[in-house]
């Protein structure tokens, strides 16, 4: 027998079938699950942090706060910027980025659980 699995059928239907009607939408549920992985990267997370702690910042300052190459981190931010997580403007020949308001809350999440104690 596994402790993870029921040794008999004891579906609460009207329950389980009210929370089926009203389950996330596969679609939504698919671009959440993209950005929380997004963040799963120690480069990313790092990166969302550093622009969580300030207004905004162009690649060279991210890339010498998170000690990476500066296409590493220009990788990096097109796949937060992607996802929604980070937005850019352009400022002469500098691009800067910021966090979005879904990347600070997703990154909220995420830090939170470093506040837990063990």
């Amino acid at each position: 027998m596994s402790d993870d699995r029921c040794d008999l059928l004891c579906l609460d239907l009207e329950k389980a079938e009210r929370l089926r009607l009203d389950r996330l939408d596969a679609g939504v549920a698919f671009r959440l699950a993209a950005q929380a992985k997004a963040l799963s990267d120690p480069t990313r997370l790092t990166m969302a942090a550093a622009l969580a702690a300030t207004d905004e910042l162009c690649v060279c300052d991210l890339a010498w706060v998170t000690e990476r190459a500066e296409n590493l981190v220009s990788h990096h931010l097109r796949a937060l910027r992607a996802l929604g997580l980070a937005a850019s403007r352009r400022e002469g020949k500098m691009v800067m980025y910021r966090l979005t308001a879904p990347g600070r809350a997703l990154l909220d999440a995420v830090l939170a659980s470093s506040k837990v104690p063990a």
